[in-house]
């Protein structure tokens, strides 16, 4: 799906009529109640069984909900038909790359998206010029990655993705090839991953620090990157163990999961500052050059601040991050604007500065 087609089919809209659109999961809610700050009509698009959230709970956010058998139904010409009959320019989250697919996203989906749909792809490891690539790219700190757990001499986090839900990732930690033997051995018998997935785990060095998300929102209409915030996840069952006394973890011998349940916010001291804006900058620039026309809108780099206060970078979101908690948590966009700015208004900003400007083509593929 390429530029020019996508600008045919915003060639048949009204922009006095655009509409937000996202996928009920992940963010949605934040898309939604951005969006009506900023006065637009929202579209969710949910799975039968998960849209009392949408389409009862916070209905007052979403003007039109339309309900699919599962999610994956949004490739079909009708639904897409329908998106597009109501003027929707849609926002991806990590469900709809998810659910959706990438294949079907960057061949199939012939609605706006704000933001790359090429750049979607990136976020998976075990693809060419992905994440890692890119943060290299950028001349950004990556933590050493070990080509095979023989290489293993510092302690290092193993991502694999959980047996029964591919979707979520059981991260372990080992500090040498036998530690990993063992730990995975141990989540293999009690059916936590895979053999298989195994083969194809990532193994990152673990860098010690705090962890901080640094969440940014890049517009190509003004060509300035504004940083939305920090926040840090909370995660089960890891926060669970980490609960118990030292000795009690030991007795217990609880595998941890690292499985995402929330966002708490966050902030940085402010001499600190720079290097994050430097670091968002440089992504910005490098995926101008590797994915043009680089990053539109939302993205995320994850990662460590080590006690040189050298900040470490280990996982990219190129797309709406899931922190709806950096609006009422975050000070940085009200320093800029003047009033509290989240995600979801951001975006909403963006469009209606495109539709007053008659440049919606400079924020959508």
């Amino acid at each position: 799906m390429n530029r020019q087609q996508i600008s045919e089919v915003l060639s048949d809209y009204n922009p006095k009529e655009v509409k937000i659109g996202v996928l009920g999961s992940h963010s949605a809610l934040e898309m939604g109640h951005g969006a009506k700050q900023e006065g637009f009509e929202v579209v969710v698009v949910c799975q039968k069984g998960r849209e009392k959230t949408y389409a009862k709970h916070y209905k007052n956010l979403f003007d039109h909900v339309l309900i699919l058998d599962k999610f994956s139904d949004i490739i079909k010409e009708e639904n897409q038909a329908k998106l597009r009959r109501l003027n929707t320019i849609f926002v991806p989250n990590r469900s709809f790359s998810v659910y959706t697919g990438y294949d079907n996203i960057e061949q199939k989906f012939k609605v706006p998206l704000l933001g790359n749909r090429f750049m979607l792809r990136s976020e998976e490891r075990n693809v060419p010029n992905n994440q890692y690539d890119l943060i290299v790219r950028a001349g950004l700190n990556l933590p050493k990655i070990f080509s095979s757990p023989e290489e293993i001499d510092r302690l290092a986090i193993v991502k694999v993705p959980e047996k029964t839900r591919s979707i979520e990732r059981a991260f372990f930690y080992a500090s040498s090839p036998e530690e990993f033997k063992k730990r995975s051995e141990e989540r293999i018998k009690k059916g936590i991953i895979d053999r298989e997935d195994l083969n194809e785990a990532i193994i990152e060095e673990y860098v010690v620090g705090a962890k901080f998300n640094a969440n940014y929102f890049y517009s190509p209409i003004t060509n300035e990157i504004d940083l939305l915030g920090f926040d840090r996840r909370i995660q089960t069952n890891l926060d669970g163990v980490l609960d118990l006394p030292a000795d009690e973890q030991l007795e217990a011998k609880l595998p941890t999961q690292n499985v995402e349940i929330g966002h708490t916010g966050a902030t940085m001291r402010e001499s600190q500052i720079e290097k994050i804006f430097d670091a968002g900058e440089k992504f910005v620039e490098t995926c101008k050059k590797e994915y043009p026309p680089g990053i539109i809108g939302l993205f995320a780099l994850q990662g460590a601040m080590n006690k040189n206060l050298e900040f470490y970078i280990f996982d990219v979101s190129p797309r709406i991050p899931g922190c709806p908690c950096v609006e009422p948590t975050s000070p940085y966009m009200k320093y800029k604007y003047g009033m509290a700015v989240g995600p979801g208004r951001r975006v909403a900003m963006e469009i209606k500065a495109a539709v007053a400007e008659n440049k919606l083509e400079m924020i959508v593929t």
